[in-house]
């Protein structure tokens, strides 16, 4: 019997190995024509349709489909090295007709999507769609509010300790609220360094979505609001103790911004009275305004996430949801559990108490009517109207539970919880995740081109950030927040603050990369710039002064060229203690070049760098994979992961590693069968950014993660013209989610749709 293990984790692993036993049980077969030779179809049907069908559906030999992705070269190429054993072996020329017909009829994912059209299939709304629907479906009876560009917090300066219009000597913007007043005043000739009070208002942006931590450091009165104007999130006004530190729970959305205040006060007149008499200095005074991100820990507040202007307050559902399906590598819900139906009538029930203490500037009846029409995306019908909010006015006792009601039916009906097959849904759910505004309710969307004008205006709002965001830090696997705990002898100056700090390095690179001017995904794998603060560039060799905001930075020359040598990448992509060259390559094999990879045969525990202290990484991951067991895999995971060993663990530039020079030589044998080589990162990156391959795997998971569908299921032709608009955008990363969007929201305008015949059910 033939090797288990076949073309890195497609179906045609282990089916192939049938021809053998059909050999040895001598099954009978067409015979072939001697005045000719034989063709692929004819060969196939020879020597491969007994074990494996005549279409390679599975037979009698072995009953598993023969569908993958490896082009045409290495199936020929495992087809001449094995199929079948014995005296009838498949030779080089023969190989290739047969794999170019199993390509053409049924492998391929083209052939696949040709014989099995892949459908959209009828989804609900996600948890996070669920959540920012709500939350838009009741801001939208608030009046809106643009943030503008201006960064930092409103400030109010008063020589009182109380908020006196009289008493104000001072208004600007504050950048972030991190003062040490020490024992004088804000300013040494304007205020009584005893006695004076700040308030500071403006917006919160969460850049993520999940539980934060908002902490006020002051050793006066504090209090906070967030996201409440009535009920304060931290009230340290009255104080007793000596704590000087408060902290306090808040769940926020990504990509949205929330009203803030804080108000400080410090007041010793009456403590102090004979000090100051005395002449005697007054009590310092600090106070710092920060928070802890969600798997972060605590930093001040940067500027860019304050705003000077204030926005309504957002309601926010708190039920927590069960996890979606993302084995598909986007989020998919076309299921539903008790799991979910529990959470979403929590939910429900959640928003109906919310909304029924309210009060929403219009008569109830009209509120609960037009409630019902925002959620369900159009004009409701006479028996609709009776149905959903006339009947429970008029049985229920009272006009708070008559809401509730119909909250309650509406966020639990159909019509709210899954897709509408209407335009204007599906380009807010494909580019917001959320519910169209009335405006683009009413937009003509009749045409490709009227979708992609009102696609481009949705791109301003932050909420189209926040998904491309929440796609690319999916698409590299950074998503679940890996661990970067470090061997603090090798790293000393590598702690939990500067982890916390990479992160933020990276984020920063991917807005300002994908989402800036150019918008180019080319120089997303390419740009030698890296965001450091003071704190990193004690680290990485940078010169910068300690405290130092962020900024951009061309560290290393040309060793960093683009995301894959952002250190937060490097340093998540690594072991404790040294680099891990095979889990850089995964990435790149499988997110970056679309290959697929089987599941490890065996579990392999990586050898301990102490047990071969004089060899590299590189040698002992090639000692390591040299098995057969392992080397179908990694003679293409290895040398995409070599590239990057100029990197250690901390993602940190070096030359060398136990006293022997870095080999960062790699290569790639591409689909069209020519071997791509590069010696470190730069030629690694520049490969990647002018491939076909990368470009057609980030076209096709940025769409499956936008629309939540299969892009097959949107015809044939779908990814190949999607990949070709991208090219001749420049690869223009927002300008190829606009062209997603207009595909996604119109059935005229999928591609390929009209000759690949794919079914819209549920669309």
């Amino acid at each position: 019997m033939l090797s288990k293990r076949l073309l890195l984790g497609t179906s045609l692993t282990l089916a192939l190995t049938g021809l053998g036993v059909a050999q040895t049980k001598q099954k009978a077969k067409p015979a072939l024509a001697k005045s000719a030779k034989p063709t692929g179809p004819q060969l196939f049907a020879a020597q491969c349709a007994p074990c494996h069908g005549a279409k390679g559906e599975g037979g009698a030999g072995y009953n598993k489909a023969l569908i993958g992705s490896q082009t045409i070269p290495e199936l020929a190429s495992f087809l001449n090295k094995t199929m079948p054993p014995g005296p009838k072996h498949i030779v080089a020329a023969d190989a290739s007709q047969v794999a170019a017909f199993m390509q053409d009829a049924f492998y391929s994912p083209l052939a696949q999507e040709r014989n099995r059209p892949a459908r959209v299939s009828l989804s609900r709304l996600t948890a996070r769609q669920f959540k920012s629907a709500v939350a838009d479906l009741l801001g939208s009876f608030r009046p809106g509010a643009a943030v503008g560009t201006e960064h930092g917090l409103k400030a109010e300066y008063f020589k009182a300790k109380r908020f006196n219009n009289n008493e104000r000597v001072l208004q600007r913007t504050d950048p972030q609220v991190v003062f040490d007043f020490g024992t004088a005043g804000p300013t040494t000739d304007q205020f009584e360094p005893h006695q004076f009070s700040i308030r500071w208002e403006g917006s919160l942006v969460a850049p993520d979505t999940g539980e934060y931590e908002l902490v006020v450091k002051s050793d006066h009165a504090v209090q906070l609001w967030v996201n409440d104007s009535k009920k304060s999130l931290i009230d340290a006004w009255i104080k007793s103790g000596k704590d000087t530190e408060f902290r306090a729970p808040i769940y926020l959305l990504g990509g949205r911004s929330y009203p803030i205040r804080l108000e400080f006060s410090k007041s010793t007149v009456g403590v102090d009275d004979t000090k100051k008499k005395e002449g005697k200095p007054a009590p310092p005074a600090f106070v710092t305004l920060a928070w802890k991100r969600p798997h972060l820990t605590d930093e001040p507040i940067p500027s860019r996430c304050l705003v000077p202007s204030s926005v309504p307050e957002t309601f926010l559902v708190n039920t927590p949801f069960p996890p979606e399906d993302r084995s598909m590598g986007y989020e998919r819900s076309s299921m539903v559990s008790k799991a979910w139906d529990e959470a979403i009538t929590n939910a429900a029930l959640e928003t109906a108490q919310f909304v029924a203490t309210r009060k929403w500037g219009m008569d109830e009846k009209l509120f609960a009517r037009t409630f019902v029409e925002r959620a369900f995306r159009r004009k409701l019908t006479d028996p609709e109207v009776e149905r959903y909010v006339t009947r429970h006015f008029s049985q229920a006792p009272d006009t708070e539970t008559a809401l509730k009601r119909v909250v309650l039916l509406t966020l639990k009906s159909p019509f709210f919880l899954y897709r509408e097959n209407n335009s204007a849904s599906k380009l807010a759910l494909t580019l917001w995740d959320s519910l169209p505004a009335d405006a683009l309710l009413k937009a003509d969307l009749a045409t490709p081109e009227a979708i992609r004008t009102q696609a481009e205006k949705m791109l301003a709002d932050p909420r189209a950030w926040s998904k491309v965001r929440e796609f690319l830090l999916t698409w590299l696997k950074v998503d679940q927040y890996p661990d970067l705990a470090k061997d603090k002898k090798r790293f000393p100056e590598f702690d939990e603050a500067a982890a916390s700090d990479l992160r933020t390095s990276l984020e920063l690179f991917l807005e300002n990369t994908a989402w800036g001017e150019k918008s180019d995904f080319r120089e997303l794998l390419l740009s030698d710039k890296v965001y450091l603060n003071g704190r990193l560039a004690k680290v990485y060799g940078a010169s910068l002064p300690s405290d130092a905001p962020f900024q951009p930075v061309s560290l290393d020359g040309s060793n960093r060229a683009g995301v894959l040598t952002q250190p937060y990448m490097l340093a998540s992509l690594a072991y404790f203690s040294t680099s891990d060259p095979i889990h850089r390559g995964v990435l790149i094999t499988r997110n970056f070049l679309g290959r697929v990879l089987a599941p490890p045969p065996i579990a392999v525990t990586p050898t301990p760098a102490d047990l071969q202290p004089k060899l590299t990484t590189r040698q002992r991951v090639t000692i390591q994979t040299k098995p057969a067991a392992c080397v179908s895999c990694h003679q293409m995971i290895n040398p995409l992961g070599f590239p990057l060993e100029r990197f250690d663990a901390i993602g940190k530039l070096r030359d060398k590693e136990n006293d022997q020079p870095i080999d960062a030589t790699g290569s790639y044998q591409t689909r069209k069968g020519t071997v791509a080589k590069f010696n470190g990162p730069r030629e690694l990156a520049q490969f990647l950014a002018s491939s076909d391959e990368v470009h057609a795997t980030f076209v096709e998971r940025l769409f499956q993660f936008v629309t939540k569908q299969p892009i097959r299921a949107y015809g044939p032709k779908t990814s190949l013209e999607l990949q070709k608009r991208f090219a001749a955008s420049g690869f223009n990363i927002k300008k190829l989610l606009v062209e997603i969007a207009v595909v996604a929201s119109s059935p005229t305008a999928n591609l390929g749709v009209a000759s690949g015949g794919v079914s819209r059910s549920g669309g």
